[in-house]
């Protein structure tokens, strides 16, 4: 039971936090629930604390909009918490889309499909372009552009409120990352997952790489939905400090070394700097 904890406490941690918040939403809508009002564009916490995605802020003003005192300070809010505790945080602990495309990757994984041949190769640089075309769509259509067609929100109001979009949304995500494209739509197209990514690049909270307890099993890499953030496995201990890391752990929780945990940015950057010092004397 220890070990199965081990292996899922992260992923159980996740999926709680998760299905909690849809929770706490379908509540308000359903029964009045004061504890999480709106939706994860814009929310109330307890009446009181407004909660504003950036990014929908961001596309607000490139659409001419005047924004709210309320809503700046939800922004702000919000993207002071992600940059502490790591912008992509989101994805994989807030974002509902989540538990859609971890079970397209476990699926693809049992079904071995990344195997077959013509498998698709798109770079994961394409949901900041698309990021940026929202912003420019948003500028000259004098609308939120991604807000609109976002499955996202389509997912979201579906569970909450019983919009039959949001179950189509749902498998058209679901198909595609399990048969087109391997983390296809967090990996490679939201543009929701790309702002937060160049938000996270200055967060505190990362995951710390220890080389000397590394036996180079390579199961981070195999679970990891942004491997490509891995790179110093089986080169050198060094944090993960790309932006891109959605911090879900599900590396350290494969790890049987304890080669990979948490650490806070500058401690694991000074323990390296120190380690690098005294092999040097």
């Amino acid at each position: 039971m220890q070990t199965l904890w081990n292996n899922y406490r992260y992923l159980i941690m996740r999926r709680v936090t998760q299905i909690a918040l849809l929770v706490l939403y379908f509540g308000a809508n359903a029964w009045g629930w004061k504890i999480l009002q709106g939706n994860l564009s814009s929310s109330l916490v307890f009446g009181l604390v407004p909660l504003s995605d950036p990014f929908a802020a961001l596309q607000m003003l490139a659409a001419g909009a005047l924004l709210a005192t309320n809503l700046l300070i939800g922004a702000g809010i919000i993207a002071a918490f992600y940059l502490i505790v790591g912008g992509r945080v989101f994805c994989s602990w807030v974002c509902p889309i989540n538990m859609i495309t971890d079970a397209a990757n476990y699926l693809r994984r049992k079904l071995q499909i990344d195997k077959l041949p013509n498998r698709q190769s798109v770079s994961r640089k394409m949901r900041y372009w698309i990021l940026a075309l929202s912003l420019i769509l948003s500028f000259f259509m004098g609308v939120t552009a991604f807000e609109f067609v976002s499955p996202i929100s389509m997912m979201h109001r579906g569970i909450i409120f019983g919009l039959g979009f949001g179950w189509a949304a749902m498998l058209i995500i679901f198909l595609f990352d399990l048969f087109v494209l391997k983390n296809g739509w967090c990996g490679h197209v939201c543009p929701l997952g790309g702002f937060y990514s160049l938000l996270g690049s200055f967060s505190l909270i990362r995951v710390k790489h220890t080389q000397e307890n590394c036996t180079l099993c390579m199961k981070c890499k195999l679970v990891c939905p942004e491997h490509q953030v891995l790179h110093m496995i089986g080169k050198e201990s060094l944090p993960v400090l790309s932006g891109e890391c959605t911090n879900c752990a599900r590396c350290i929780e494969v790890c049987d070394d304890d080669a990979l945990g948490f650490s806070l940015r500058k401690l694991a950057q000074n323990k390296k700097m120190g380690e690098e010092n005294e092999n040097n004397n």
